[in-house]
């Protein structure tokens, strides 16, 4: 504990540095390689597996089942209505969860009968909701109008609080980064995007705002000063001074969203638990990624080529030139 303690002393003062701004070029190419791949592997299955929340469709509930095997259900489902497709998945210990496309009410009513036949319970442990396309339509229409909302909103409150378009700018592309990979992740297993998912999805993003508020508040502030690094070493100290602090903040975040990952999935097999807190740990891993490697690189490439940054580099080199063969009189 001592020597992680040293370390992040280390980092803070400057008398360690890893040069994470400096190799900007490398985690660009990182992010684009990984949200290339959240976008085409899904697109290359087809598409992302909407649940019926937004596409619409009937869903099955089946509680105190005296067997857990799915394939029952979908060889009952299959059975009464061959052209459906069934989703089938186990709800804790001893419940099955069937979610289909729009039956008619004669169709549900003989799924529901023949479920509970199959799975040897009485006729009221078979549960039958129905959700139209229409309203699903309207739910999925909501969540993509809230996210726009929630990442304009986002944008503006950066832009007034740090008094710059361009920080504003970085935070929105980390943002993005963030969306798009955990998304991906849905696409690429193959899990059900949810109104639980969007949730999570949201709830990662404000967690990433946050982190990435802090560091560039460091950034802000060793900028302001005067002092002999540029303005790039600058936003490289302050991205090494918040380095341990985001990387605990993050593990400390991890441990209980596991444990209800964990817990919500394997223990009681609660759907919406595991959505939620599925979409909090890739979140997190993610956005604790982009806080460090891509919204701090990308603002101090954003700001490089302003002529007055450029000024004060080069004055500031120049003094540093000087100052080497004084010091190395001195020394001899």
């Amino acid at each position: 504990m001592a020597s992680f303690s040293q370390f992040g002393s280390d980092l803070y003062t400057g008398k360690r540095s890893y040069d994470i701004v400096g190799r900007r070029k490398t985690w660009y190419i990182v992010a684009i390689v990984c949200i290339v791949l959240s976008l085409a592997i899904p697109w290359l299955r087809g598409g992302y597996q909407l649940g019926i929340e937004f596409t619409g469709g009937s869903e099955f509930t089946i509680s105190d089942a005296k067997s857990t095997d799915q394939g029952i259900a979908t060889e009952t489902v299959e059975r009464v209505v061959p052209d459906v497709i069934p989703r089938v998945s186990q709800l804790g210990q001893h419940g099955i969860r069937v979610q289909t496309g729009q039956l008619t009410n004669k169709q549900t009513d003989e799924i529901a009968s023949e479920l509970a036949t199959a799975y040897k319970v009485p006729a009221e442990k078979v549960a039958a909701t129905f959700i139209g396309a229409t309203w699903g339509a309207d739910v999925l229409a909501q969540a993509i109008r809230g996210l726009v909302i929630f990442l304009a909103l986002a944008a503006v409150f950066m832009a007034l609080y740090f008094r710059t378009w361009k920080m504003s700018l970085a935070a929105m592309v980390a943002l993005i980064h963030d969306l798009l990979i955990t998304a991906g992740v849905y696409g690429i297993v193959g899990l059900e995007v949810t109104p639980a998912a969007v949730i999570g999805f949201l709830t990662i993003l404000g967690y990433s705002l946050y982190d990435t508020v802090v560091v560039f508040d460091k950034v802000r502030e060793n900028t302001a000063i005067e002092s002999i690094r540029t303005f790039q070493q600058s936003v490289n100290l302050a991205v090494n001074q918040t380095l341990v602090r985001s990387i605990n903040t993050s593990i400390v975040a991890l441990l209980p969203v596991a444990a209800i990952l964990f817990i919500g999935s394997y223990v009681l097999g609660a759907g919406t638990l595991r959505d939620i807190s599925l979409a909090l740990f890739i979140g997190i891993i993610v956005g604790t990624y982009s806080t460090i490697f891509l919204a701090s690189p990308m603002y101090a490439h954003l700001r490089e080529k302003e002529p007055k940054i450029i000024a004060a580099d080069a004055k500031k080199q120049q003094a540093a030139a000087k100052k080497r063969p004084v010091e190395a009189g001195a020394d001899v």
